[in-house]
Order: C-alpha cells, then structure tokens, then sequence
C-alpha cells in the first residue's frame, strides 16, 4: 500500500499552509455553496448550526460501507453532526437535523483518528465534513505526528464549492460523494438548494480531476480515486438516468459507482407523497439497466448483491 499523500504535504508545509487558508474562510463563512457569511471564529453558527469546533457525533469501524473501504478491518467512519443538504428524508436526522453529538477541539479529532487507526481499519472516512473543513486539516497534523499513515476518504453529499475542494488535492486520496438529484426542483424542495445539480456536478468534476477512477490494490482495498454513490429515490424523482449518463460521459466510464437501494421514509417524508414509500423492485432494476446502458460497468459489490436478491 503506497503512502497516503497528506504525509508528503505535511513534510513540506503545504498542509500547515493549506490549514491557515481554511481558517481563513471561516471568518465570513464560505466554506460551502450556502456562503452564510458568519464569523464562525467567534462562535457564529449559519445553516450548519457549528461554529469555531466541529462537532461529532460518533466514529467506529464500519462495515457498511462500499466494499473497497470495508475490507476485512471495516473503514474507520467519523460521523459529523449537522449538514450544509439538511435533506427532509435524511436516514440520519438525529445527527444532521438535530444536531446530536459534541464539540470537539482538533486533539480530539486527531486522538479519534488515531485510535481508529491502530484498531486496523482501512481508512479514515469524513461522513458529511463539507462544513468542517478546516477542522479536519487542523486536526491533521497531530493524527500524523502520532503515526496516522492510512487514506483518508471525503465522504460528502456533494454540495461542495471547487475552491474549497482545491484544499484538499493531495491530501485526501479518496472521495466519496453521493450525487443526490438532478432536477433542481427536486434539489429546492428536498434540500432548501436550487444551484445543488450545478454545484454536484462541478465537486465531482474537480473530485475526479484530483485523483481520477477508483484504483484498488490486490487485497482488494481501495487506495485512491473516486467512488459514486447514488440513492434511487421513488418514482425516479432523484433523476438516476440523467446521473449515470453524466458520470459516463463527463467523468469516465470507469467511475466506480454504489446504485443503492436502502432509500426509505425517514424523518418529514411521510409528510410528502413523493416520498412516502420505498422503492420497488422494478424501479431498482431500471436504475441499474439505465447505468450499464450509459457505459458504466464498475459497481459495488452491494449493488450486485441487491440485483440477485430482487
């Protein structure tokens, strides 16, 4: 397993350099696309409800997870509290919407790291870290001085800002992120974000840019690139044909991509018709077929556990 790259970037200063560059932005918060301009610094809070500290909710080996970061250890997951999507239907509401978990100064997000680490997980995986970005670099220099040396995976909902992302070349070898809707009425009503398809679409631009198709080592783990995930949502409302021809035609037809199937009511989706339900069976199926028709042939292995079961 080759080197993770942040180690080559903190030996250079890039990283201290990058931390200070992210810091900055947090004093008129614009971070992400929703640009609330909050001097998060002095404990302001905008749309994701943090201020100056992260806060975090849990972390744990995770088994869940796309089977080249689970491997036989699990991947090393970091769950974040709060979000800057605040989806209606979101599976984990306790933690984005009602802010479940504690602040945490960056030892405590370095020592979490680490204890992961030597528990013999994978990777590290930053689950919903869009709005917490200079805290997760901050932290990283004491995770590496106390011997970090696994990949770090940017697990995201895609509503990522491309400058922001530039902060993070050559230090995160993974990305993860789930590309969510492509009608942006859908995005508005769901999310309370009309630009998230313009926005998606460049973050998984700029993510491939930096470090290209998923490459997997002959363990089986996943060492650096892109992985994809895409929830079928009910009645095709998350826009599943139009995704897999963009990943195809715009990124590459050997994106690794994760077609899931666990959509179900959570949270205020009772509350709408669209999303009352889960997804059939055929609509599951259609949504495979449409990405093999648009080129893509590199799936997770949870997809092609879902097709046999349905």
């Amino acid at each position: 397993m080759p080197e993770p790259s942040y180690l080559a970037r903190h030996e250079t200063g890039v990283l201290q350099e990058r931390i200070s560059q992210a810091l900055d932005l947090l004093s008129e918060c614009r971070l992400c696309p929703r640009r609330c301009g909050v001097d998060r610094t002095r404990g302001e809070t905008g749309f994701c409800a943090t201020g100056r500290y992260a806060k975090m909710a849990s972390f744990g080996q995770h088994f869940g997870e796309e089977a080249p970061l689970v491997g036989w250890n699990g991947s090393g997951t970091i769950f974040f509290s709060s979000c800057n999507l605040l989806c209606t239907f979101c599976q984990n509401y306790d933690i984005s919407h009602l802010g479940s978990g504690k602040e945490v100064f960056p030892s405590d997000l370095a020592s979490a790291m680490v204890s992961l680490s030597r528990s013999g997980v994978h990777n590290i995986n930053f689950v919903t870290p869009s709005h917490v970005v200079p805290q997760i670099l901050e932290a990283l220099p004491g995770a590496i001085e106390q011997g970090l040396r696994i990949p770090l995976v940017f697990n995201t909902g895609a509503y990522d800002l491309v400058p922001t992302l530039h902060l993070l070349e050559g230090i995160f070898d993974l990305y993860m992120p789930d590309c969510k809707f492509w009608d942006e009425s859908y995005a508005e009503k769901f999310c309370s974000a009309p630009d998230y398809c313009d926005v998606a679409r460049e973050a998984l631009k700029e993510m491939h840019r930096q470090v290209g198709d998923l490459t997997i080592g002959d363990d089986g783990i996943a060492i650096r690139g892109l992985l994809v995930r895409h929830l079928v949502m009910p009645g095709g409302i998350a826009g599943t044909e139009q995704v897999m021809e963009f990943l195809a035609r715009e990124l590459s037809k050997g994106t690794y991509v994760n077609v899931m199937d666990q959509y179900r009511p959570c949270y205020r989706a009772h509350d709408d018709p669209l999303l009352d339900r889960r997804i059939t069976r055929e609509e599951y199926l259609e949504a495979v077929e449409s990405a093999r028709e648009a080129g893509l042939s590199r799936f997770d292995g949870h997809t092609s556990v879902r097709i046999r079961m349905f």
